[in-house]
Parts: structure tokens; C-alpha cells; sequence
């Protein structure tokens, strides 16, 4: 059974920075890519950033320049760095997995302040 845990998330004034950490366990067979998407109240949830199995990153065009994904390949583990949080950052942060099937964390609510 796959299990996909998030954790890092806090409220962090503007300007300010914070670092996520998914940490997936089970039978992780045919990972292709694991990634972070948002929520905020009232959106629909929203692509952020990946990593690929072979290391490639991709990233939502606000974000570009200010988050960072990288990802230890022996733990399953992928972080984003999170600099320059503005207050539109503010969002629940989903870990997402993509392989065979797609999984997901629970989730982790970032708040940006003013």
C-alpha cells in the first residue's frame, strides 16, 4: 500500500520563506514523477511544480524563479523550497505522485501573511 505523507507547512509572513517535505513509501514500481499542486478556498486545485524520475523539473509559471523541487531519490522523498511566499502562495499543498496509479497526500496548509 502506497502511503504518501506532507509536512513543512505553517503560516510564514510575506517575503518569507518555507520548505515542504512528501515522503512516499510502499510499492513504488513505475514511478514516473512526484510533484506538488495547491488548493486555495474557493480554486480548484492547481499544478505547482514536478520532478521526474530521471530528474527533469517543471514548474507553474508564477512560481518559476521562487520554488524550488528536488527530490532524494534512495528515500522517495521530494521537497519544495518555497522563497519570496507571497500572499496568493496561501494554498493547501498536495503531494502528488504520478506512476502506475496517481496518489496523493493528504496535504499541507502554507499561509502567507501580510
Amino acid at each position: 500500500q502506497i502511503q504518501v505523507v506532507e509536512s513543512g507547512g505553517g503560516l510564514v509572513q510575506e517575503g518569507g520563506s518555507l520548505r515542504l517535505s512528501c515522503a512516499a513509501s510502499g510499492s513504488l514500481g513505475g514511478l514516473r514523477a512526484m510533484g506538488w499542486y495547491r488548493q486555495a478556498p474557493a480554486n480548484e486545485r492547481e499544478f505547482v511544480a514536478l520532478i521526474t524520475a530521471d530528474g527533469d523539473t517543471d514548474y507553474e509559471d508564477s512560481v518559476k524563479g521562487r520554488f524550488t523541487i528536488s527530490r532524494e531519490n534512495d528515500k522517495n522523498t521530494i521537497y519544495l523550497q518555497m522563497t519570496s511566499l507571497k500572499r496568493e502562495d496561501t494554498a493547501v499543498y498536495y503531494c502528488n505522485l504520478l506512476g502506475d496509479l496517481t496518489y496523493w497526500g493528504q496535504g499541507t496548509q502554507v499561509t502567507v501573511s501580510s
